[in-house]
């Protein structure tokens, strides 16, 4: 079984609704990662997430994927780096995988209670796989970007 069938078979039948978040203090997460247009787990990343076509969402529980949605990323407007903060937030994330991020998202993202991670590989599905055998590091401001 590949990893794309491994993380499809630990999706539950019952989706999460939209209004609904995956707190932190039940052992959940709502991870969100920028992706290409479809969006999903078998979706190559986007490498910038002010600028992705769309955020990949996936709801994990105790080392679980428990529901996987995709929200469309408006256009990204010159100077507007905590709009994707914004929409994050409104559909219930509390933390993403990022490729780079500048200091003003970061600390919007950070205000906002979400974690921020450093992740790599080409697909959503190796991201998932990161978070979920903890092999990823929160940001610190020394790694952000310049220019942001």
């Amino acid at each position: 079984m590949g990893l794309i069938d491994k993380i499809k078979s630990q999706i539950v039948a019952k989706p999460v609704k939209a209004e609904e978040t995956c707190a932190k203090t039940n052992g959940g997460v709502r991870l969100a990662i920028p992706s290409v247009w479809p969006g999903g787990v078998e979706s190559p990343r986007s490498q910038h997430f002010g600028r992705c076509d769309c955020f990949t969402l996936v709801d994990i529980e105790t080392g679980q994927v428990k529901d996987i949605k995709v929200v469309p990323n408006p256009p990204h407007v010159q100077g507007d780096c905590l709009g994707p903060v914004d929409l994050l937030r409104e559909h219930g994330a509390n933390a993403i995988v990022v490729s780079g991020i500048g200091l003003r998202p970061l600390f919007g993202f950070r205000e906002a209670g979400m974690e921020v991670y450093l992740g790599s590989g080409a697909e959503v599905s190796d991201v998932i796989l990161q978070f979920i055998l903890e092999a990823l590091e929160p940001v610190s401001p020394q790694q952000a970007c310049g220019g942001h």
